[in-house]
Order: C-alpha cells, then sequence, then structure tokens
C-alpha cells in the first residue's frame, strides 16, 4: 500500500507520464475511508485507472492545479467532507478559528465556495480538459438552492462553477461509469445516460419522460415557486422511482438531474471499505502537527449507510438516500482485527458508525423491490404501520466486535434514534448499550420537547425520548454503572415561537441542565428546514410555518437555554416578556431570571446546582458538560456526516465523493 502521487516524484517512481485523473480537494490528504476523496480515489485505482491528488491548491495561483500536469480523462473537484461555508463560519456568520481538515487544524487553506473557485482556476488553466464535480457541496446545491451566508438564491454550482458534470449522492457507481464513459473516447458533453449525476445542455429533446421544475426566473421571482421545486426534488430522491429532473435558466439552458444511483449491495459495501487504504494522513503533514479530523475516525468502524429517520434539519435524505445499506459482519471484524494491528491502537474502537448506527434493515420489504415511499414518512412523528424494527443483527455484530482479541470496548458514538429501539419490542440492545457500550454518558438527540416543532423537525414525539431514558437509566443501574443521556438540544428550529423556546428553557431547568454551548438551527443547502427557513411554507405540505430568521430573536432563543449566563440575562428578560411569560421572572424555584439582576452565579439559578448530574425524569447531562451538535451548525469537530444535520459527534466514515460532509465532533446535515 502507499499513497497516491501528490508530485511529479511520485508519478515518475510509479512509471507514470501521466494521470488519468487529478482530483482535487480542499481538505488535507487523508487516505481513509471516512474521507470521500479516499473512497473514490481508491475506487478509480481498484478500476485500473491512474489517479493524482491535489490538496488544498493556493487558488490564487494557477500552477497550483498544475503540478501533476494534464489528466488524460478529465479533473475531479471537490471542496472536501464538508460545505466550504459551514466549515468557515458559525451560524452567527462569524469565521471560524480551526479547520479540522487541514494540517495543524489551520483555518484559510481553502477559499470559500471551494468547488467553484477551484474549477474556475482549471478552467483558466486547462481550457478544454474535462471537469467533474462531487462531494457535498456539490451533491447539496446540484440545482438552484438557497444560501445562507448571501441571503440569496443561488443557480446550480454546475453553471457558477463552469464544469461539465456532477456527481451527486455517495459516488462510487456513478464516478466508475463516468470514467469508462470517458475513456471510451466519449466527450464528456455526451455523458447524460448515467444515474447519479447532473448536466447541463441547450437541448432536451432526447430527454426521456422529463419532469420540469420551476425556471430559474419563476423561482427569483417567488420563493414559492422555489418551495414547489424543492417539494418535488422531495419526492424523486429514490432511485427505483424518480424521475428525471429538468431546471431551465435564460439563454436556453437547463440543467438536467439524473434519477439517484441505486444503493450499494452489502458486496460492494465490503469492498468499498476494504480498499486499501493508508487509513492516516500523508506524511507531509508531520511537521504541521498532522490532520485534526483523522483523531476521531481512525479507530472507528463504518457499519451502514442511508437513513430512513428523515430529519427536516439533516440533508441526508437528500444526498445518501433513505435505504439503508450495510456492510456484512465479517467485513467489520476483519477491519476490526486490523486496527489492532496498530500500534497507537489502546484497545478501544470509538465509534461503530452510520448516519443512525442502529440502522442494519431497510425500513420494510418494499424498499428492496420498489424503493422508499414519496409521500410516507418511515418512522415520525408516528411509525409507518410496514415499518421493520429489529436490532438482532446489530446485538450480534457488538457480541462479535467485543470477542475480538485485542479489544477492550466498542463504544457507539455517532447517534442511535431513540424511537426505533424503544419500537423494537425487544431491549435487549438497550440493555447491551448501557452495560457495555457507553462510558458515563449516552449523546443523543431529542433536539426539542414541543411536539409542535418535532413534528416539523421530522423528530418523534417527547414522550419517547423520555421512556427512551428511563430504559437506559433502569438499565444502566442493572449494570451497577451511573449513567445518564446527554441531550442535544437546537434553538430557533422552524416552528419555535417564543413561547415554545421558553419550554425548552424550562426543560433545561427541571433537568438542572446547563449546556455550555447550545446548537443553533443552521440553514444549510437542500435540507427541508432550510426551504423553510427561507420560504415561510413547509414544501412537503406548502402550508406555512412560523420561522424565527431575525438574529436578534435567535439570539433570545438560544439565550433562553443558557439562562444561566449572567451575560444573557437581558436577553432572556426581553424573551420572557415576549413570550407573555412573565411569571418566570421572580424569585420562586421555577423562575428562570430574578426581577433585579442576573444570578450571583450559574449555580444559584434554578436548578443550576445539578449541572453535570441533572437526573430529571432520567435524562440528566451526565457527568459532563454540554456540546454543540454540529448537525445544528455550532462549531465544526460531529457526525460525518448523519453533513450534512444543517452540517455531522464522531465521522461515521461513510464518506465518498459525495461525502455527507460529517465534522469531527460535528454533525452537518443530520
Amino acid at each position: 500500500m502507499s499513497f497516491l502521487p501528490v508530485n511529479k516524484q511520485d508519478m515518475a517512481e510509479r512509471g507514470w507520464d501521466q494521470c488519468d485523473f487529478v482530483y482535487v480537494c480542499g481538505d488535507a490528504y487523508v487516505d481513509h475511508s471516512s474521507f470521500g476523496m479516499a473512497i473514490i480515489t481508491r475506487t478509480l485505482e481498484a478500476h485500473g485507472y491512474k489517479v493524482g491528488v491535489i490538496c488544498q491548491p493556493d487558488w490564487r495561483d494557477p500552477a497550483s492545479v498544475q503540478v501533476l500536469g494534464q489528466p488524460r480523462l478529465a479533473f475531479l473537484v471537490s471542496s472536501g467532507n464538508m460545505d466550504s461555508m459551514v466549515n468557515h463560519y458559525t451560524v452567527a456568520k462569524r469565521r471560524r478559528s480551526t479547520d479540522f481538515y487541514s494540517p495543524g487544524g489551520k483555518m484559510g487553506l481553502r477559499p470559500d465556495h471551494a468547488t467553484v473557485v477551484y474549477s474556475n482556476l482549471i478552467r483558466r488553466v486547462y481550457r478544454h480538459v474535462p471537469i467533474v464535480l462531487g462531494g457535498i457541496e456539490a451533491s447539496l446545491r446540484r440545482l438552484a438552492h438557497y444560501d445562507y451566508w448571501s441571503d440569496s438564491l443561488k443557480r446550480s454550482i454546475l453553471l457558477d462553477s463552469g464544469a461539465d458534470l456532477l456527481i451527486y449522492g455517495m459516488g462510487e457507481l456513478s464516478v466508475v461509469e463516468v470514467a469508462d464513459a470517458l475513456d471510451s473516447g466519449l466527450p464528456a458533453s455526451q455523458v447524460t445516460w448515467i444515474h447519479g449525476t447532473v448536466y447541463k445542455t441547450r437541448s432536451i429533446k432526447d430527454v426521456d419522460r422529463p419532469l420540469m421544475l420551476p425556471t430559474w426566473e419563476e423561482m427569483q421571482a417567488d420563493r414559492l415557486a422555489y418551495a414547489r421545486s424543492f417539494g418535488t426534488q422531495g419526492k424523486n430522491l429514490d432511485p427505483f422511482s424518480a424521475r428525471t429532473l429538468v431546471e431551465e435558466y435564460p439563454h436556453n439552458v437547463y440543467v438536467v438531474q439524473n434519477p439517484p444511483t441505486m444503493p450499494l449491495t452489502t458486496q460492494q459495501m465490503d469492498e468499498t471499505y476494504e480498499l486499501p487504504y493508508e487509513r492516516t494522513y500523508h506524511p507531509m503533514y508531520e511537521a504541521a502537527g498532522g490532520v485534526p479530523a483523522i483523531k476521531e475516525v481512525k479507530f472507528s468502524i463504518a457499519n451502514n449507510r442511508g437513513c430512513l429517520g428523515q430529519c427536516s434539519f439533516c440533508a441526508l435524505n437528500f444526498h445518501e438516500g433513505r435505504i439503508i445499506q450495510s456492510r456484512s459482519h465479517e467485513s467489520i471484524l476483519r477491519e476490526a482485527r486490523l486496527m489492532t494491528q496498530d500500534p497507537d491502537f489502546k484497545g478501544y474502537i470509538n465509534d461503530l458508525s452510520g448516519p443512525t448506527a442502529d440502522f442494519r434493515i431497510p425500513a420494510c420489504q418494499k424498499q428492496l423491490r420498489h424503493g422508499a415511499c414519496p409521500n410516507r414518512r418511515c418512522l415520525a412523528p408516528e411509525p409507518c404501520p410496514n415499518l421493520r424494527v429489529t436490532h438482532e443483527d446489530l446485538v450480534q455484530l457488538l457480541r462479535e466486535l467485543r470477542a475480538v482479541p485485542g479489544v477492550k470496548k466498542v463504544f457507539i458514538r455517532s447517534g442511535i434514534r431513540f424511537d426505533y429501539a424503544m419500537l423494537d419490542p425487544d431491549h435487549t440492545f438497550i440493555k447491551e448499550l448501557a452495560e457495555y457500550h457507553t462510558s458515563g454518558q449516552l449523546r443523543l438527540a431529542p433536539e426539542h420537547i414541543s411536539d409542535k416543532v418535532l413534528e416539523i423537525m421530522g423528530k418523534p414525539h417527547n414522550h419517547m425520548y423520555e421512556d427512551f431514558c428511563k430504559e437506559f437509566e433502569k438499565y444502566s443501574r442493572q449494570a451497577g454503572k451511573e449513567q445518564y443521556v446527554l441531550p442535544y438540544l437546537m434553538s430557533s428550529h422552524p416552528g419555535s415561537t417564543m413561547r415554545e423556546a421558553v419550554r425548552l428553557a424550562e426543560f433545561c431547568r427541571d433537568l438542572g441542565y446547563n449546556p455550555e454551548q447550545v446548537s443553533d438551527f443552521y440553514p444549510t443547502p437542500s435540507t427541508v428546514s432550510t426551504c423553510i427557513f427561507y420560504t415561510g411554507v413547509d414544501p412537503r405540505t406548502m402550508e406555512p410555518v412560523y420561522c424565527p430568521t431575525n438574529p436578534h430573536e435567535k439570539a433570545m432563543q438560544r439565550a433562553l437555554i443558557q439562562y444561566r449566563n449572567p451575560k444573557n440575562y437581558d436577553l432572556v428578560v426581553e424573551a420572557l416578556h415576549k413570550a407573555h411569560r412573565e411569571d418566570l421572572i421572580g424569585y420562586g424555584p421555577k423562575c428562570l431570571v430574578r426581577p433585579d439582576g442576573p444570578w450571583h452565579s450559574k449555580d444559584d439559578a434554578p436548578g443550576g446546582r445539578r449541572h453535570g448530574k441533572g437526573r430529571g425524569s432520567g435524562r440528566g447531562g451526565g457527568k459532563g458538560k454540554g456540546r454543540p451538535s454540529a448537525h445544528a451548525g455550532s462549531t465544526p469537530g460531529g457526525r460525518h456526516g448523519k453533513g450534512s444535520r444543517g452540517g455531522t459527534s464522531t465521522p461515521h466514515g461513510n464518506g465518498t465523493y459525495a461525502s455527507r460532509g460529517r465534522h469531527p465532533g460535528r454533525r452537518q446535515g443530520r
């Protein structure tokens, strides 16, 4: 095994005069299956193609994309495992200080809108070489989309980049088909039939049964037209039933989205994750201290793909689909045994991961033949009658992993669906989760406690969370452990009025939960929640939805969850007046703030003394402090993507050319 060429010397050592493909990426070079760049380049290599890598080129210098020379077939361009704007900016649009995907965590090594910038730079130098876009940024911006950072509707990234073709979704099958087509001598302009791709054209006479979306001009003139477009896109995300979508632009230009590619079989999943990865960053980064993103994923194992949860603030449905794809036990065990041979391995598998870790089977038998229902949710707010729920296979897999010599502990840190676990009449999974796979805290994402808001989020009603917490605490006690659930909470999500925000603050008060950080809803590209934020209607129903969009109101909702912080006193008082909840201003045990100023300390505030061990009805903060869930866009560093939750706890290792966009310590898009 060895890293792919990053310079002409590496090419010469392999005896290459020219690469077939050059992959240009906004991330540092990490050859690990949690990184889309690694999966796509290794997949192409396995199919006989010569692939070179240019990571984080200087976008101000055309020479930076010439270090490997002109590729024979095409440039492949990706912003990396995250949308570059989510990577660079907080929800308050402040510049972040650290980039976990760059050497030493250094910020500023990639441009804003990296996919567009890199593609235009390449086009300046190589006018006639095909450019193929991929990655989470391209995938979620493949058609017209709302861009939060400019507060405007943007065209398909395919047009602004000047690229020839775009691969969306997880990408392995599509990129090989594209490679074979180009290798056969076809010009890029004629590669128009491949599923999982988007292309531009001046004629749609040869498109089979096109479904016309609202035109660019119609969407610019009327936000409801964009909502209708997004609603149509949401009904055409399944590879079994989706039609070809067409978006018309001025001057007789059409952007055409082919149906999604088929989900991988178990054998294909195994092959993908057992390619000859180096499983670490390129040694050229040692002097800078390495690449921080590898820390959370190096000893994690990708378990599955796809998510039947359909959270509204998550782009997984749009990017990865709802049909669950799982690796075999044998493949996962082989990877675990490989880990034990690493001198840095201390016996702990950090995560058996996935968009949702406890999904191992498709939602129902129908999905295997006809795909996912376009007009019905599988799980929430109420489960579909046809939903299959079982953890039997997962429990067996976890037992087998625990038995691998050299493995001391297997954690599940990338998140589970507690409602799915509770729907299983056999609670063996919850029992063994508490006994073997949790250490002190179990991080869950109820997100909110208002059923009204939860329904818009696509999350289960609050009683499901409460019931799970009671079960988890019961089994923790039986195991002789003092363990708690640490809830991820989100402020200012669509549907959350100020009164709903106050209810969330009361929830924290009653738990004695004092989160140090709060996840404020982050409108990232191509989520239902982002569409609501921009248009004011739910694209699934076209019904109006209240949405806090004013920065000051968002600040008030965020401050309510952190009402104990003296710095938030004025915002909390203002919010309580706005919600007509003056009864919470006073000295009583249920009051959030005093009328004469902040509490002397956070511990003096109601519930403050229970911070860190708030048990309430079994949902306390455990032994640590609240962390943001990056799915809401708080800080870089959560689940790979479940990329894009508005933006990913530890990466799931499911990244491909169009990776989910997870970030160590965050969820970009769930």
